[in-house]
C-alpha cells in the first residue's frame, strides 16, 4: 500500500477523499502537472503541489453511494476552486500521509472516477462522437487529457488541433464535407498511472459508428446516406410488436446460421447476407415464424477483437474432420491449431460496441449496409430481432483506458482492474461509462431497427443503468426516431457474482433486484430443474425432471439413493411449477409456499413481480446443448424415440410457461455440439447448425476441446462412440414437428400469456399430480372465445399416468386441436374420461387439453 503502483485512495467528489488510512498525522493530495511525482525514501520529489486533507466522517449519503468504501476513513478536501481541482486532475495525483513528526509514511495513487463525475456532470448532455450535417464534428470526452489532437487518414495523414470545453471536458473539432468517409483517430496526451508518466496514445473513437477493417481506425460515416442502406430500407416494415411476456426467442449465432448451409452460395456463408437468400436456414426461420416464433436473438454482432475482418486473413482447419472417429481427440486438436485466426468466436470480446462486426460482412467496408440487409430480411420473414450486447467488459483496456485512465474500467481496492467477468470489467456505475451504454443501445435501436436487447452479465451493471436504458428506449417514437421504443424487449443475465456481488458497490441489475421493472432475466431455476444438477457439476449425470429422474435412473452415484432421488424430483417439480407461472415471487403453490419461499441453492426460486421479467430456458449457447445434457443424463440405452420425447417435454416447460420463452437455435432439431460445454472458440465444426437432417445433428463429432471438457471425457467417450445416439431424419423431423406444435399451442390461446401477476394468481392452478407429473390448469373464461379452460399435463415418467380432475367430470374436454392432428401417434393416445374427469397421458409426453365453454 505504500507506493505509487497502487491506488488505495478514492477521490469520490470534489470535497471528499476516502482512504483506508490512520487519520493521525497529516494528509494531502499531491499533484504534479508534469506527472513527475516519485517517492525517494522519506521525500516526495517532482513538481509537487499540495492540497490539504482534513479527517472527517463519511456521511450517510456518500456511504450509500459508495458502500464498498463505507468502512474507510474519509477526508475533506481543503480546496474548493473547481478550476484548480480540474487542473490537478489533468496531471498526476497521489495521496500522501506523514506522521506527527513529519515523516513520510504513505504515498499511493488515487482513484478518480467519482470526482470526475462530480466536476464534469454537464458532460452527460454534451454531443459525443461524430455529428453534424454537411460539416462534420467529432467530439471526445477526455477531461484529464493535457492535449487531444485529431488524426485524419486519406491520401496522407494529417493532424488537427481540437478545442477543449473546460465545463464538460469534451474536446472537439469541426471539418469540411471532405472529412466524410475518411478514417480517423485521436492522439490523447494524458498522465497514465500505470506508465508512471505522461504519454501520448493514438486511439479509436468509443462513440464511432464504423471502423476500418479490424478496428484499427474509426471511420467517419453518415448512417443516413444511401450508400449504407440496402434497397427499400427507408420503406421497410417490421413485424407487429409483441409484448415481452408473449415473446418467444430463438438464440442464433450469425455464422452458425449459414456456415454449413449448402443452400447458401459459398461466398455468403457465415455472413449477414446469408439471411437475404433462400437458403435452408431462412426457409426454416420462416417456418418457425409461421408456427409462432416471434424473435431471433443474434449473438454479439458488434466489432470484436478475435476474428480477422477479412476472410483472406483467416485460417481454417484443413483436415477432413468428418473422416475421424466419433470419439477421437484429433478433431479438437486440428481446430486448436487455427482457433486464434479462424472465422469463429461467440463474440463476447468487444472492441467497438456500436459498430457492426466486419467478419460477418463479405466486405468489412460494407458492414453497415449488409447488417441492415440482414435485419430487413428477418423482418420480412416475420421475425423481430434482438441484439446480444456486452457492456460489462472489454476484450482489453486498449480502447477506453488510454482516453481517461482509471475511469471506464472498474478498479479493485488497490487500483488494479477487476476481471471477474473474464476480461477487463467496465464500470457503468460511472456517469459517462453508463452513458456510453445507453447511447450505444439507442443507436442500434434507431439506426438499425432492432427490436430488443439481451445484456450479457447484466448483474455487473447497476440497476439504475438498465433503467436508464429502458427509459431511453421508451422515449423513442415512430414519428421522430422511426421506432416505437416501448415495443422493444429488454432482458439479460441477472447473475450475482464478482466484486459487485450482493450490491457491494451499487444496487445491481440482478434477478430479484429487477422485479417490478419489466426487464427480464434468465431463469436458471427452470434450467437446472429440467436438466438436473447444475452446469458446473463434476459428474454431469445428475438427473432432473426432463432427464430421467422420474422413473429412469441412470445408476450414477451422484444421483443418490431412491429417497434422495424422490425428494429431488418433488423439489424440481415445484421449481417447474414456479417457472410455469413466470417465476412469480408471490404466487402460492399447492403446498402453501410462495414462489420466493421455494429454495434454489439457498435463495428464492421465485423472484419476478410480473411474467415478462422471467426468461424461461433449458439451454443456450453456454453449457451443453439440451440434447447433449440428456445424452449424459438419460440411461445410455434409452431409445432414440424416447430421447426425442424427453427433448420435447423439456422444451415444453419453456414454451408453455408464462413469460419469455427462450430457445437455443437447433434445439428443435436435437442439435448437439458433441458434448462441448463451452464452444466459444471451438470453430464451425463443433458449432455446426445442420439444417439437413441427413447430415445428422452434430453428435459424435469427436471429443470436445480439452480446455473446458477434458474432465468429462471419461463420461463422453462411450457416448460419442455409440452409433445409437446419433439421430437420423426420423428423430430430427419428429422433434422439429413436435416443437412446431408446441409453438402453435402457445399462441393458440391467451392461456400461456396472461400478462400480469394478478391474472396468473387468479386463473392458473396446479392440481395435485403423481410424482414425476406436473399439471397446470388455466381458466380462460372471458379471455378465449373458444375455450373455458386449458390444461397442460407434463408426464416425465416412462409410463402412462392418470391425472384426476373431478371438476372436469361431465364437461366437454378434448385434446388440443393441434395435438389431435399431431404427427406424433403417442400424444394422440392422450384421453379424457368424462365420467370421472380423469385425464390419461402417455409416458414422456406433454398433452394439452381444452374445455369447451
Amino acid at each position: 500500500m505504500g507506493d505509487l503502483g497502487g491506488a488505495w485512495a478514492h477521490w469520490i467528489d470534489r470535497s471528499t477523499v476516502v482512504w483506508p488510512s490512520d487519520p493521525a498525522g497529516g494528509h494531502w493530495l499531491a499533484w504534479s502537472p508534469s506527472g513527475d511525482l516519485a517517492r525517494d525514501g522519506d521525500e516526495l520529489t517532482g513538481d509537487v503541489r499540495l492540497i490539504a486533507l482534513e479527517p472527517a466522517l463519511l456521511d450517510e449519503e456518500r456511504a450509500e453511494a459508495w458502500p464498498h468504501l463505507a468502512g474507510h476513513q474519509a477526508y475533506t478536501v481543503g480546496e474548493d476552486d473547481p478550476g484548480l481541482l480540474k487542473e490537478a486532475l489533468r496531471g498526476q495525483v497521489a495521496a500522501v500521509a506523514r506522521d506527527a513528526g513529519g515523516t513520510l509514511t504513505v504515498v499511493t495513487g488515487v482513484q478518480i472516477p467519482g470526482v470526475l463525475d462530480d466536476l464534469y456532470a454537464p458532460a452527460a448532455g454534451a454531443p459525443l462522437g461524430p455529428s453534424g450535417g454537411l460539416r462534420p464534428r467529432l467530439s471526445l470526452w477526455a477531461p484529464t487529457a493535457r492535449e487531444v489532437r485529431l488524426v485524419l487518414y486519406g491520401r496522407r495523414r494529417t493532424v488537427h488541433a481540437m478545442s477543449r470545453d473546460p465545463r464538460t471536458g469534451v474536446w472537439s473539432a469541426r471539418g469540411g464535407p471532405h472529412w466524410w468517409g475518411r478514417d480517423y483517430t485521436f492522439l490523447v496526451t494524458v498522465h497514465q498511472p500505470r506508465a508512471g508518466r505522461v504519454v501520448t496514445r493514438e486511439v479509436t473513437d468509443p462513440y464511432g459508428l464504423a471502423t476500418a477493417p479490424d478496428g484499427v481506425r474509426s471511420r467517419l460515416v453518415r448512417l443516413g446516406s444511401a450508400a449504407h442502406k440496402p434497397p427499400g430500407w427507408d420503406r421497410a416494415r417490421r413485424p407487429p410488436p409483441v409484448p415481452q411476456h408473449r415473446a418467444s426467442v430463438y438464440e442464433l449465432h450469425v455464422r452458425d446460421f449459414s456456415a454449413c448451409d449448402p443452400g447458401v452460395p459459398e461466398e455468403l456463408r457465415g455472413t449477414y447476407l446469408a439471411f437475404t437468400v433462400d437458403g435452408h436456414g431462412m426457409r426454416e426461420l420462416r417456418a418457425l415464424a409461421r408456427d409462432g416464433l416471434t424473435h431471433v436473438h443474434l449473438l454479439p454482432v458488434f466489432d470484436v477483437a478475435t476474428i480477422p475482418d477479412r476472410r483472406a486473413d483467416r485460417t481454417e482447419p484443413g483436415a477432413d474432420l468428418a473422416a475421424l472417429p466419433p470419439d477421437s481427440e484429433l478433431q479438437q486438436e486440428h481446430i486448436a491449431r487455427t482457433a486464434a485466426a479462424d472465422s469463429y468466436n461467440w463474440g463476447y470480446d468487444p472492441r467497438h460496441h456500436t459498430v457492426p462486426g466486419g467478419s460477418y460482412a463479405t466486405d468489412p467496408d460494407d458492414r453497415v449496409r449488409q447488417f441492415r440487409a440482414m435485419v430487413a430480411a428477418l423482418h420480412r420473414a416475420g421475425l423481430r430481432v434482438v441484439l446480444d450486447v456486452v457492456h460489462n467488459h472489454m476484450h482489453s483496456e486498449d480502447v477506453l483506458d488510454p482516453i481517461v485512465p482509471g475511469y471506464y474500467h472498474r478498479l479493485l481496492e488497490d487500483g488494479s482492474v477487476a476481471t471477474s467477468t473474464c476480461c477487463a470489467n467496465t464500470a457503468p456505475e460511472h456517469l459517462m461509462a453508463g452513458r456510453l451504454v445507453v447511447d450505444s443501445v439507442v443507436t442500434w435501436a434507431r439506426e438499425y431497427r432492432v427490436d430488443g436487447f439481451r445484456f450479457d452479465l447484466m448483474g455487473h451493471h447497476p440497476k439504475g443503468n438498465l433503467l436508464a436504458v429502458r427509459a431511453a428506449l421508451d422515449a423513442l417514437t415512430p414519428e421522430r426516431d422511426g421506432v416505437d421504443g416501448r415495443s422493444l424487449i429488454l432482458y439479460g443475465e441477472g447473475w450475482n457474482f464478482g466484486e459487485v456481488a450482493y450490491d457491494a458497490r451499487f444496487v445491481q441489475a440482478t434477478q430479484a433486484n429487477l422485479a417490478g421493472t419489466g426487464i427480464g432475466t434468465f431463469n436458471d431455476r427452470l434450467r437446472d430443474a429440467v436438466r438436473g444438477g447444475g452446469p458446473f457439476d463434476s459428474d454431469p449425470r445428475v438427473q432432473g425432471f426432463g432427464s430421467g429422474l422420474a422413473g429412469a435412473p441412470n445408476g450414477a452415484p451422484a444421483g443418490g439413493g431412491p429417497d434422495e432421488r424422490l425428494g429431488r424430483l418433488r423439489h424440481y417439480g415445484d421449481l417447474v411449477r414456479v417457472a410455469l407461472t413466470g417465476n412469480l415471487r408471490d404466487y402460492v403453490l399447492p403446498s402453501g409456499r410462495r414462489g420466493c419461499e421455494v429454495d434454489y441453492n439457498g435463495g428464492p426460486a421465485g423472484y419476478a413481480a410480473a411474467p415478462g421479467e422471467s426468461v424461461a430456458y433449458v439451454d443456450a449457447h453456454d453449457n451443453e446443448t439440451l440434447y447433449d445434457a440428456l445424452a449424459y443424463k438419460l440411461p445410455q440405452d434409452t431409445p432414440m424415440a424416447d430421447r426425442v420425447r424427453m427433448q420435447l417435454l423439456s422444451l415444453a416447460t419453456v414454451l408453455l410457461s408464462q413469460g419469455v420463452a427462450f430457445v437455443h437455435a437447433g434445439s428443435e432439431r436435437l442439435r448437439s455440439k458433441s458434448l462441448d460445454r463451452n464452444s466459444y472458440d471451438s470453430g464451425d465444426w463443433f458449432n455446426r447448425l445442420l439444417w439437413d437432417c441427413a447430415a445428422g445433428n452434430g453428435f459424435g463429432s469427436g471429443l470436445p476441446p480439452a480446455p473446458d471438457n477434458a474432465d468429462r471425457w471419461p463420461y463422453a467417450r462411450p457416448l460419442l462412440a455409440d452409433p445409437a445416439l446419433r439421430p437420423g431424419c426420423a428423430a430430427i423431423n419428429a422433434c422439429r414437428a413436435g416443437f412446431g406444435e408446441l409453438l402453435r399451442i402457445r399462441y393458440s390461446s391467451p392461456a400461456f400469456g396472461l400478462g400480469s401477476a394478478a391474472e396468473i394468481e387468479r386463473r392458473l392452478t396446479f392440481p395435485d399430480a403423481p410424482d414425476g407429473v406436473v399439471t397446470m390448469r388455466v381458466d380462460v373464461s372471458g379471455l378465449d372465445p373458444r375455450w373455458a379452460a386449458v390444461v397442460a399435463v407434463f408426464n416425465a415418467t416412462p409410463h402412462a399416468q392418470e391425472q384426476p380432475m373431478p371438476s372436469l367430470a361431465g364437461a366437454a374436454v378434448s385434446l388440443h386441436p393441434v395435438q389431435a392432428a399431431s404427427a406424433d401417434p403417442v400424444v394422440r393416445r392422450s384421453a379424457f374420461d368424462p365420467a370421472t374427469g380423469t385425464l390419461t397421458v402417455p409416458g414422456r409426453t406433454v398433452a394439452v387439453f381444452v374445455r369447451a365453454p
